[in-house]
């Protein structure tokens, strides 16, 4: 089958999309990605890019074309909207003359900003083609939650815009079960189904032998390891105010592998806080590498914002760190909370909570090696069980098929 993947992020930055694309070739199909200019999350274009710049690329068998976009920037609400605008303008205007290829099927990969979605229902109707939509964000809820956008009005017409979207997919998926009644509720006609994140085989338990070559970047002690954006939504200001409540502590680390808007935040409060023998932050590195750096944590880290569009969503991290195998302190509510818990795979404690997390370290810090070895095989166990990547494949391909 040929499918056309829209996607204002894709290869070199980090998403999963990038496997989702490799996955659908290894089953023999074509993949052709439009997509923007990498820039997430450092907000300036990688290396070798610009706006005119590898404007054609292969990744892994898939062709990758990529339109002029606006760089998100450090910071700022005018930059954000400019880049999300800027793909979809280029998306729309370059589409014609750019997509030389008769397409069976064209699928968005939703996060934010669901806006990329409009150069795909372009594609639809030129190629009169079904189009998938995989929400991995709820619009506009999101803009209000990460504190973008606060003005009624502003918030009613890109709910607009989001109706318009979902009334022209012929197929939406959600990520996460909560988002199902949101959507729904926007577009009561739309077709959903309930379709999980997966991690890359890479993140399989990798032996922590392998991984010692990264020993030497982290300090010794007891490792709290955190990777992703530095972002609003994480919750930073929790993690920051939790490890100054352990910092008497000298043993437990908090180490950061990520970069993102909210950085320079966070090292600002690292030195008036005096945290620099307890906070790390040791930068972006590429996904290949995580599994290598999980081996060497004794607990992994996932935080959100206090928030009931949150408490609805699944991070991604989540399979990730499942997958390998170690076990997982998740400071939110709601969906990625109850998975913790039903599999067993760790602790759970409130969001925007720094004293529940701050307990959360401390009892992780006091199990034995043993029985946080048992957390990480039971979520590695549910994690093959419900985000198995062949079987979740195999969804995706049913739907297609439905849909020709």
């Amino acid at each position: 089958m040929r499918i056309l993947i829209v996607s204002q992020y894709f290869w070199p930055e980090n998403f999963r999309v990038n496997d989702l694309s490799a996955g659908l070739i290894e089953r023999g199909h074509q993949v052709t990605v439009l997509t923007g200019m990498p820039n997430y999350p450092s907000g300036k274009f990688f290396s070798g890019y610009g706006f005119f710049k590898n404007t054609r690329q292969n990744y892994r068998g898939a062709e990758i074309i990529r339109v002029p976009i606006i760089p998100r920037g450090k910071g700022g609400k005018l930059c954000l909207i400019l880049n999300y605008l800027s793909f979809v303008i280029s998306g729309s205007l370059f589409v014609p003359f750019l997509l030389r290829k008769k397409y069976d099927i064209v699928f968005v990969y939703g996060i934010s900003p669901v806006l990329m979605a409009i150069p795909a229902i372009i594609v639809k109707k030129i190629y009169k083609i079904p189009l998938i939509l995989y929400v991995l964000d709820l619009w506009p809820e999101t803009l209000s939650a990460v504190g973008a956008f606060n003005s009624t009005f502003v918030l009613n017409q890109v709910g607009r815009i989001v109706r318009f979207i979902y009334r022209n997919c012929d197929q939406i998926l959600v990520s996460s079960p909560g988002f199902t009644e949101r959507v729904k509720a926007i577009w009561p006609l739309a077709k959903i189904d309930y379709w999980p994140q997966w991690a890359e085989d890479s993140y399989r338990v990798l032996p922590a032998a392998k991984a010692l070559d990264k020993e030497r970047e982290l300090p010794s002690g007891f490792r709290i390891m955190f990777a992703g954006n530095i972002g609003a939504a994480q919750g930073f200001k929790t993690m920051v105010e939790a490890a100054d409540r352990l910092k008497n502590y000298q043993q437990i680390h908090w180490i950061i592998l990520g970069d993102g808007r909210m950085r320079k935040w966070v090292e600002e409060e690292i030195r008036s806080r005096k945290l620099g023998n307890n906070f790390h932050l040791l930068g972006k590195h590429p996904v290949e590498e995580m599994p290598r750096y999980f081996a060497l944590a004794d607990v992994l880290l996932v935080t959100l914002k206090d928030n009931p569009i949150f408490s609805l969503t699944i991070p991604a991290k989540i399979q990730s760190y499942m997958a390998c195998g170690r076990p997982v302190l998740a400071c939110l509510n709601g969906e990625g909370a109850k998975i913790i818990e039903e599999s067993g795979a760790g602790i759970s404690c409130f969001a925007e909570n720094p004293e529940s997390l701050a307990q959360g370290a401390l009892k992780m810090f006091s199990l034995s090696e043993s029985e946080r070895d048992t957390m990480g095989k039971n979520g590695r166990a549910y994690s093959e069980r419900h985000f198995n990547r062949k079987v979740l494949l195999d969804e995706f391909e049913n739907w297609m098929e439905n849909l020709r």
